[in-house]
């Protein structure tokens, strides 16, 4: 059975879309006690994201929004990938979401000459680490960040891919 999954820029449209995939992820399937008011980037997603080198993309299937992956410019030819979320129903290979979304990210970030992209994530993503990993991310420690990362207080794992 094809699924046909479609990755599109973010548009205002959107909003209630990313909020509604990224938040019961977030409380109830990972028990991470952060509100929508917390996370004041996805209020404005185009200032916070869709400037510089950065972006943001959802991914959709039969018109609805069930993933989502931001790109944030954070200079010196670096950006740190954020806001990677698939609802459940549509990981693992049959859908492939994540895949497309992070491949539209790497197209991007090397169109737009990109050298370094950081990610964090926390001790109970497990599945996302295999993800980032088979994909030629690198974990690092903490201090290989570059100062401008926009560090979470639940991020615990590191990693960096270099082009």
């Amino acid at each position: 059975m094809s699924h046909s999954v479609l990755i599109e820029r973010f548009s205002a449209a959107d909003q209630r879309g990313v909020i509604d995939v990224i938040l019961p992820i977030q409380n109830q399937e990972f028990g991470i006690p952060i509100t929508e008011q917390q996370q004041p980037d996805l209020h404005d997603i185009p200032q916070f994201y869709q400037r510089g080198t950065g972006d943001f993309w959802i991914a959709r299937c039969e018109g609805k929004v069930v993933g989502t992956l931001g790109l944030k410019d954070i200079g010196n030819a670096q950006a740190a990938l954020r806001k990677m979320f698939v609802s459940a129903p549509y990981r693992g290979r049959d859908y492939g979401v994540a895949a497309l979304l992070l491949k539209a990210l790497l197209q991007h970030a090397q169109a737009e000459k990109v050298k370094e992209v950081f990610l964090g994530t926390t001790d109970k993503f497990l599945a996302a680490h295999r993800f980032y990993e088979k994909n030629g991310f690198q974990e690092v420690p903490v201090s290989a960040l570059p100062e401008a990362f926009p560090l979470m207080a639940v991020d615990s794992k590191f990693y960096r891919l270099t082009f």
